[in-house]
């Protein structure tokens, strides 16, 4: 725009020179024609007087036409003065104009360069980023190429293993009609383990029923050798297979075949080797049917019977499953059953300390509630078989201290059902309560509690004659109930 302006005040600067130089050659033309025409006055002078005043006239004339011209002059002179101090303004602020340009620029230009190098640092970040995205696409890509397989792979095994199972449950339903229904078929098959009463023995063991006549005796072998059959021609794996069926008809008749096979000595090592014991403490743990409950408690109580599987037991928490079992049931022959397997594992005396930690013998008094001779009868066996590993225990030398069982008001018990009618409950009875007496770090818990009374009513008045010599005995070799009795 000053540009413009500049060139159209040149362009009137211009005009007023040429218009200038027009006035002045006018004025030199008007000079010399007035030269000329007072040359001419002078000679025309003498030849005509008349002409003086037109001359004069003229002369003025042209004066006045010349000062006219004069002014114009100096007025254009004026205005080109003004013409130059705008144009010298005008060059002014446009240098500065230009300056103030050229710095905001510069700064623009600054401001766009760190601007441009923050845009390329992250382009290179972005384009690092998505070399690292298609790494990991092509990566995941390849997982999932993997998984996919994978999956077909574990899809087709569900299939044969559905198949399998299927199949397994149909050889299964051949096999129903043929599997005892009442629990007699896998409780009352055998004892836990032998008594030896003769040899000082409390005996381990007593059959969980009661006996059985000779013809049910025979049909009950009968049916033992009819499931070792099936089990020969099906294979145990596949029956400790369908202790996971889904199908709880299925999942019953499985574990009753187990328990039966538990029962003999020769099937209980390939039954924990195939994971027969996992699956049953498993049904203990998840299970909510009774009728599993109770037949999984007999099965386990069969494998207790041998030292090794006791130890298993123990250790993956049997113990435990056995007391919670105990403990949310109001039936008899589970109790029986959780009873009798406790029983079992109060007869290892290395167990003794994890079995009462995990509340095994609260478990076993607890149990009394039921009031059933039969629960009440495998309580007192486990409570002998404590006693008598306690007492080898001192008698060897590895074992001393006070009775794990006097912490447990065990002796007050035993005392106070020592005279119960039943002759089986009460030999165990008699049994525990003449093993703790031989302890002499049991001795203060005796005579506080009136147990010397009760050794000395069972030296004579047991019914087994083992039994009332073993309370004999025992009085005898202890100063502390000598003294008692004495006192008495």
């Amino acid at each position: 725009m000053y540009e413009k302006k500049i060139a159209e005040l040149m362009n009137q600067l211009d005009d007023e020179r040429a218009r200038s130089e027009s006035a002045e050659q006018q004025l030199d033309e008007m000079k010399k024609l007035l030269s000329d025409h007072q040359k001419s006055k002078q000679q025309q002078e003498m030849e005509n007087s008349t002409s003086q005043k037109a001359l004069a006239e003229i002369t003025q004339r042209y004066e006045k036409k010349i000062a006219e011209l004069n002014q114009q002059l100096e007025d254009e002179h004026a205005r080109f003065a003004d013409i130059e101090e705008q144009m010298g303004l005008a060059k002014e602020l446009l240098s500065d104009h230009k300056k103030s340009i050229q710095i905001q620029g510069q700064k623009e230009i600054d401001e766009l360069r760190v601007e441009l190098q923050e845009i390329h640092q992250l382009h290179g970040a972005t384009v690092n980023e998505l070399l690292l995205l298609k790494t990991k696409y092509q990566e995941l890509l390849i997982e999932k190429t993997t998984i996919k397989d994978e999956l077909h792979v574990v899809r087709q095994t569900l299939l044969v293993e559905e198949k399998q199972r299927k199949a397994f449950e149909i050889e299964l339903v051949s096999i129903k009609k043929l599997v005892p229904e009442s629990e007699d078929g896998y409780e009352d098959k055998r004892s836990y383990m032998k008594e030896d009463i003769a040899k000082g023995s409390s005996a381990c063991g007593t059959p969980l029923g009661l006996h059985k006549s000779n013809q049910s005796r025979e049909n009950f072998l009968g049916q033992r050798n009819t499931i070792a059959k099936i089990c020969e021609e099906v294979g145990l794996q596949k029956i400790l297979a369908l202790l996971t069926s889904g199908d709880l008809d299925v999942q019953i008749h499985a574990v009753k075949v187990v328990a039966n096979l538990a029962a003999e000595d020769v099937n209980q090592e390939k039954i924990v080797e195939e994971g027969g014991l996992d699956s049953l403490l498993m049904l203990l743990r998840s299970s909510q049917n009774a009728t599993i409950l109770r037949v999984a408690s007999g099965a386990i109580a069969n494998l207790a019977m041998n030292e090794l599987n006791q130890g298993l037991i123990v250790s993956k928490g049997g113990a435990q499953l056995l007391a919670n079992t105990a403990s949310k049931t109001e039936d008899p022959q589970t109790l029986r059953m959780v009873a009798g397997a406790i029983a079992n594992l109060c007869g290892n005396e290395k167990l003794h300390v994890m079995l009462r930690e995990d509340g095994g013998i609260k478990a076993l008094l607890g149990m009394v509630r039921s009031g059933n001779i039969d629960v009440i009868s495998q309580i007192a066996r486990g409570l002998a078989n404590f006693a008598k590993c306690e007492s080898r225990g001192i008698c060897q030398g590895h074992r001393s201290g006070r009775s794990l069982l006097m912490e447990d008001g065990v002796l007050t018990w035993l005392i106070a059902n020592c005279n119960t009618a039943s002759a089986s409950t009460r030999r165990h009875i008699e049994l525990a309560l003449c093993h703790l007496a031989q302890n002499e770090d049991n001795a203060g818990d005796f005579i506080s509690s009136g147990g010397v009374k009760e050794l000395s009513r069972i030296s004579v008045e047991s019914t087994r004659e083992d039994i009332r010599n073993l309370a004999k005995k025992t009085l005898k070799l202890s100063l502390a109930f000598q003294a008692e009795m004495h006192a008495e």
